[in-house]
């Protein structure tokens, strides 16, 4: 089985979620699983399916920053997907070919990010239900938050690799009962979760290369863009569905 990988890029929000969708529609019709590298430009969160953006999310403060807000089709919480902070995968397949527990699918898949943080020095492991810990100092801390779906026979799983973090921006988008609740928050995020650039002072490239090579060891793999039914397809989804209210405010 030959892998697709397609290099690192940036979209807006509503074009990553709708590419993620659109490579699923083509592995469910037989194309070649695909790893997908991405950024995001400019920078957004995106929530949950089961979440609800009042809830979650400052909407005036992403206004005014300028960060989109885009509805995801896997599950958890909301994230903030910082421009310059991080590297988001998508690995897209037949389910069969992982395991049917999804928690021992997480680990397979979760265990490359942590092969490829071992490339940089990093020591990590994987923390039920989708997370992975790094070693800070003597601390454990968050380094990679994860989500998955399956839907018509095709696992989507996705997720984060920080590379530096903001927690002072991310609780000003995130939204917080309260300013000394806010500040409080920062303080415990900064105590729960760290980054490559903090453990290891890796660039965001040598990241990069750090994944490429934990994600592909062991694997047929070839380089390729998306086609172009894959191009159009997502730019059908992101109009139809990932940019419009009635689906990123349906709950």
């Amino acid at each position: 089985m030959k892998w697709r990988v397609i290099d690192f890029t940036e979209n807006d929000a509503f074009m990553n979620m709708a590419i993620d969708e659109a490579i699923s529609e083509s592995v469910a019709q037989g194309d070649a699983p695909t790893i997908r590298f991405y950024g995001w430009k400019p920078s957004a969160v995106s929530i949950g399916y089961f979440q609800g953006i009042v809830e979650e999310v400052d909407t005036e403060a992403c206004r005014k920053l300028g960060v989109d807000i885009v509805r995801r089709r896997t599950g958890g919480g909301a994230v903030y997907h910082d421009n310059s902070g991080e590297i988001t995968y998508s690995v897209i397949a037949k389910e069969d070919i992982f395991p049917k527990d999804i928690l021992a699918s997480y680990r397979v898949i979760c265990g490359w990010i942590i092969d490829s943080l071992g490339k940089l020095g990093i020591r990590s492991e994987f923390k039920p239900i989708n997370d992975i810990i790094a070693l800070d100092g003597t601390i454990l801390k968050k380094i990679s938050g994860n989500a998955q779906t399956r839907r018509g026979g095709v696992l989507l799983q996705h997720g984060t690799i920080l590379h530096t973090v903001d927690t002072k921006k991310m609780f000003s988008i995130l939204k917080v009962p309260s300013e000394k609740m806010r500040d409080k928050m920062i303080k415990e995020a900064h105590e729960r979760v760290t980054s490559v650039h903090r453990l290891s002072k890796a660039s965001k490239d040598e990241l990069y290369r750090a994944l490429l090579a934990g994600f592909t060891t062991d694997k047929e793999i070839f380089f390729d863009s998306l086609t172009k039914n894959e191009i159009e397809r997502a730019e059908s989804l992101a109009n139809e569905r990932y940019k419009k209210k009635e689906w990123n405010w349906m709950r």
